[in-house]
Parts: C-alpha cells; sequence; structure tokens
C-alpha cells in the first residue's frame, strides 16, 4: 500500500508507552482508512476531478489534524526545524509520489494498484543501499529479485511493450514510478529522521505543500455537484484520519511490526474494487501478489533481525 506521508522511522524496540497490540489496531485501522481514501480518489477523478485538487483538499485537510497531534501531545515548540531545504526536498518528492499514486489507482483497478505500491519496500532497499550505503546482505537481495520476480508477473511486460498502441498500459508504469518515489520519500525522512521527530515531518510536509498546490489551483480547480463534493470530502477525511492512525501507531508499537499490517490493504481494495467499480482481478495480479508481499515481508523480517 502506498503511504507518501507516512513516517518511516525506526523507534526503539523499548519504550516507556509500548503497547504492540494497540500499534497492531491502529495500523489496521490506518489501512482501512487508506482504502477508503484510494477509493474516493478513483471516484472523483473518474467525476471530473483533476488531480491537483484531489492533492490540495487532502492536504487542507491534514493540517488541522497535526496540530491538534501537536496541541493533545504538548510538542508545539517542536515543529521548529533547521533544515528547511531538506524538508522541501521531502515535500516535493511526497507530493509527485502522491499524485502518481492517485493518477495509477485511478487509472487501474484498485487491487492491482494496490499490489504494484507493495513494491515501494523493494525499491527502498535498493535506494537505502545505493544512497545511503546501508550494508545489504545477501538475504535481503534475495528479496529484492523475489520482488522484482513478482512485479514483472504483476505488470506483464508485453503489454507494456504495446504502450504506444495501448494507452491503458500506461497505468503499471505510473503504479511502479509511484511506488518507487514513495521509496525515495522514504530515504528522504530517513535522513530527517536523525534530527527531527515524526510530527515535525508530518507537519512541514503538510505547510510546505499548500503554497504551491494552492497556486495551481487556480489552473485546476473547477465547480462540482454536491456528490462529488462529498467525495472529495470522503478522500480528505480518511487521508487525514489515515495520517493520524499511522503516526499514533508508531508511538505504541516498532515500525517492523506494524508495517507487516500494511498488507491487508489488499484485502480492502479487492473488495472496494469489486463492490463499486466492479474491478476483475487478473490472474497475474493473484500470482504476482504473494512474491511480493513474500518479499516484503521478508526484508522486513532481514530489517528487524539486522537492528
Amino acid at each position: 500500500m502506498i503511504k507518501e506521508d507516512v513516517i518511516i522511522i525506526k523507534p526503539p524496540d523499548t519504550r516507556p508507552n509500548e503497547n504492540i497490540i494497540l500499534g497492531i489496531i491502529l495500523r489496521l485501522f490506518s489501512v482501512v482508512a487508506i482504502s477508503l481514501m484510494f477509493m474516493f480518489v478513483k471516484l472523483a477523478m473518474q467525476n471530473g476531478v483533476h488531480v491537483v485538487e484531489s492533492l490540495f483538499w487532502r492536504q487542507l485537510t491534514a493540517i488541522p489534524i497535526v496540530v491538534i497531534w501537536f496541541a493533545y501531545s504538548g510538542k508545539l515548540q517542536s515543529i521548529k526545524t533547521k533544515k528547511p531545504a531538506a524538508h522541501g526536498i521531502r515535500m516535493f518528492l511526497g507530493i509527485s509520489a502522491m499524485g502518481l499514486n492517485f493518477i495509477g489507482f485511478s487509472l487501474l483497478p484498485m487491487a492491482e494498484a494496490t499490489v504494484i505500491g507493495f513494491a515501494s519496500p523493494i525499491f527502498g532497499t535498493i535506494l537505502a543501499a545505493l544512497i545511503l550505503r546501508e550494508p545489504t546482505g545477501i538475504y535481503r537481495w534475495i528479496g529484492v529479485l523475489m520482488g522484482f520476480i513478482g512485479i514483472i508477473i504483476v505488470v506483464e511486460p508485453g503489454t507494456l511493450l504495446n504502450i504506444w498502441k495501448n494507452s491503458s498500459s500506461i497505468g503499471p508504469i505510473i503504479a511502479l514510478t509511484g511506488a518507487l518515489l514513495t521509496a525515495a520519500v522514504s530515504i528522504q525522512i530517513r535522513n530527517l529522521g536523525k534530527t527531527e521527530n515524526s510530527g515535525t515531518i508530518v507537519f512541514w510536509f503538510s505547510i510546505t505543500s499548500i503554497t504551491p498546490l494552492g497556486i495551481a489551483m487556480l489552473f485546476f480547480a473547477s465547480s462540482h455537484s454536491q456528490e462529488v463534493w462529498l467525495y472529495i470530502a470522503g478522500l480528505s477525511i480518511c487521508g487525514a484520519s489515515a495520517q493520524f492512525l499511522l503516526t499514533a501507531a508508531m508511538r505504541f508499537a516498532p515500525v517492523s511490526v506494524v508495517m507487516t499490517m500494511d498488507y491487508s490493504a489488499l484485502i480492502w481494495t479487492t473488495i472496494l474494487g469489486f463492490w463499486i467499480f466492479n474491478d476483475v482481478v487478473s490472474t497475474s495480479t493473484w500470482f504476482g501478489a504473494p512474491i511480493i508481499i513474500g518479499a516484503g515481508l521478508f526484508i522486513a523480517w532481514r530489517e528487524r533481525v539486522r537492528h
């Protein structure tokens, strides 16, 4: 599942307020919220809402959630930062990844877009090795290889070769690019996490993204029916709620534990896709999904062992 604004920072495995069961429950609810967000995104974009509008309202709704979170935790002073440029890069990568993920879900069946999004940890392992110079042993490279085999099965390279003849082939490419940029976001967040806490990163992502999106709205905003505005409200509320739940989950349980819950998204997106959009999951998706999920779980397990 694609989570462009998720804070992927590995907190200590032992903490005073650790409650693994609560962390897992919060993460599962966040996955449901994200699945509903993508459902509303797909409905909105099918009814004439531009991706810029979806991004703007999604980010605008997140701001009061973040402020309330800081006020509740008594950490308003922690929003100060000494790395505005790094937050700017995080914003650019985050908005680009989120936009591509939104478009990917609008073009593909929800289950297929979700499975392709599961490639993000695989890309993240590669980027961490290349950019952060993290030691990557043979086991994690085996996980990466497994993941790419699953990706090849799902996206069916034969159809991609006909992209100029069949415009529908662009969907998997956009979804894969979104997964790659989502992985890049995680790398940037790891760098920021060395000096900034998770709430600060979420706050500055929400604040800095509103200005460019607000300017873009002058060119892409349009009037909509009451039904479509309900779709926009749904994606905004579900997105902001998911952000809150994701951040809360990581206060109570280690990331290596709660991240494995993300794969439950395939259940919800398959159900919602069939129920709302009459999506039929392709055979290649069913064959590739277990391989990609298995690779992601294997990489997560090796990450936990390594730490």
